[in-house]
Order: structure tokens, then C-alpha cells, then sequence
């Protein structure tokens, strides 16, 4: 193997690494506890998730919308495409 094909090899390899490092370091178990910013991340993710309601009524409506709205197309009889 040439010395500039090895060189390609492990350019391809690092430029792969460095691409896919944040799937990498999650798989290793690599990342930082430690760090500030993943924390506050975090806090910032659970006091947003705090103010978060459901809302049950609209999924109602909505399967009645839906109901009222197949009722209403137009559909095609067997009967009716056999005499056309």
C-alpha cells in the first residue's frame, strides 16, 4: 500500500470520527457530566416541560370533525360504476 493511499485511509477515517463523534461519545459513554452548559440545558428542558398541559377536548372535536368530514365525500356506488 503507497504512503499516500495510507494517508487517504486515515483522513477518511478521522474526517468519519469527527462527523459522527456526538453518536460516538453518547455509545462510549463518553459524555461530560460536568459540564455547564449540558446542564443548564437541561434545567432549562425541565422548567419548560413543567409549563406544559395536555389538552384533552380538542381530540374530541377533532374525531368529530373528521367523522362529519368522511360522511360528506362523495363516494361511488358498484352499482352505479357498472351502469356507466
Amino acid at each position: 500500500m503507497s504512503p499516500f493511499a495510507l494517508v487517504l485511509l486515515l483522513a477518511a477515517v478521522v474526517l468519519v470520527a469527527v462527523a459522527e463523534w456526538p453518536r460516538l461519545s453518547r455509545r462510549l459513554g463518553l459524555e461530560g457530566r460536568g459540564r455547564r452548559g449540558e446542564r443548564r440545558t437541561r434545567r432549562d428542558r425541565a422548567r419548560r416541560k413543567t409549563k406544559l398541559r395536555v389538552v384533552s377536548s380538542e381530540s374530541d372535536d377533532f374525531a368529530a370533525s373528521v367523522e362529519r368530514d368522511l360522511a360528506s365525500l362523495p363516494t361511488i356506488d358498484e352499482q352505479d360504476a357498472k351502469k356507466r
